[in-house]
């Protein structure tokens, strides 16, 4: 037979233990992996991920820019068009016209000064980038602090010699008065002047970096904030230079069909109940005559310029900038307006 196991001895209890206690009932311990984590951290749950981008966050990205986009090119083609309809003395405001339609008219008004703007900031950047690039060379901490300070100097004293011109005040400049661009002048020299300026301050910035005092921290904040109202001035000055360019070319594009005798204009004859009253060149009419038909009178030379909810504004193909005239005619049952192909 074989002899009963023995069990194995068991420790003696610790001093004020509980007996009740069963022998079997070892003291835990905890695993390498348990004992390596945080504090309060459960080995069978790990640690959430970072919080996802939801779909509207990511949808954000898109929508604000493409709406202020869509509000700038509202904005211009608006102008545009209040400055085209101007010069033949019809109220925008009667036209009632869609947002479609503002915007419609907009990308061929700003094409012109967006590309003039693209092509010269690029070019202040390559210039602007080179002198950083050869000022943040070793040895040249003295000249790098001149040039910076000549830059804001500079940048600011152009910035506020043609911020006058935001109030509507004309600056005398040595330009011809006939040349194209001299409105556009001092726009343009606020808006470099803010980018010299601007270019002096992050210089500043890039070399008080990493400076743990606390008056280097305050005056850090302060020339950030300073950069900020640079830009802020830059796009002032691009979006009023933007705005007279549109303005102008509305009107330049109004005088051009003008002189063109209208020839993007539809023909247009009018039949009318009662005679039309009007002293536009190049309109021949006919008497039809009592009879059947009650429109009486045809008018022939007509070019529809536009039409409103409540008018047509009738221009003639004969006028030209001296003698132009705008014939409005209401749209009700006294006349009748039948459209043709403009044909060349």
């Amino acid at each position: 037979m074989s002899e009963p196991r023995a069990d194995p001895p068991q420790p003696a209890p610790e001093p004020g233990a509980d007996p009740s206690r069963s022998a079997s009932e070892s003291p835990r311990v905890d695993s390498p992996r348990s004992a390596s984590g945080p504090p309060g951290a459960d080995p069978s749950h790990p640690a959430p991920g970072p919080p996802g981008v939801s779909f509207i966050d990511k949808a954000a990205y898109v929508v604000a820019p493409g709406t202020a986009v869509i509000g700038l090119l509202y904005y211009f083609g608006s102008v545009y068009t209040d400055a085209y309809y101007t010069a033949f003395g019809v109220p925008s405001t009667d036209l009632q016209l869609s947002v479609q339609a503002y915007l419609a008219k907009s990308p061929e008004a700003v094409f012109g000064p967006v590309w003039f703007l693209l092509i010269c900031g690029l070019a202040v950047l390559l210039v602007l980038g080179r002198v950083g690039h050869v000022l943040a060379r070793p040895g040249k901490e003295g000249r790098r602090r001149t040039v910076c300070r000549w830059f804001l100097v500079v940048g600011l004293l152009m910035a506020l010699l043609g911020f006058p011109v935001f109030f509507g005040y004309r600056i005398p400049l040595p330009l011809p008065e006939s040349w194209w661009g001299t409105r556009y002048v001092p726009p343009l020299v606020v808006a470099l002047g803010a980018t010299l300026a601007f270019f002096a301050v992050r210089q500043r910035l890039q070399r008080s970096a990493g400076n743990p005092d606390r008056h280097a921290v305050t005056a850090e904040r302060m020339w950030s904030a300073g950069g900020a109202l640079l830009i802020g001035l830059l796009a002032m000055s691009l979006f009023f230079g933007t705005s007279q360019y549109v303005a102008d070319s509305g009107e330049t594009d109004a005088w051009t069909a003008i002189e063109g005798g209208h020839v993007d204009s539809l023909p247009v004859v009018v039949y009318s109940r009662i005679a039309i009253v009007h002293h536009a060149k190049g309109i021949t009419h006919q008497d039809m005559g009592t009879g059947k038909d009650s429109y009486r009178y045809q008018y022939t030379g007509f070019r529809l310029l536009v039409k409103s909810p409540s008018r047509f504004y009738l221009v003639s193909h004969a006028s030209r900038y001296a003698d132009h005239l705008t014939v409005v005619l209401p749209d009700d049952d006294t006349v009748r307006v039948e459209l043709t192909s403009a044909v060349r």
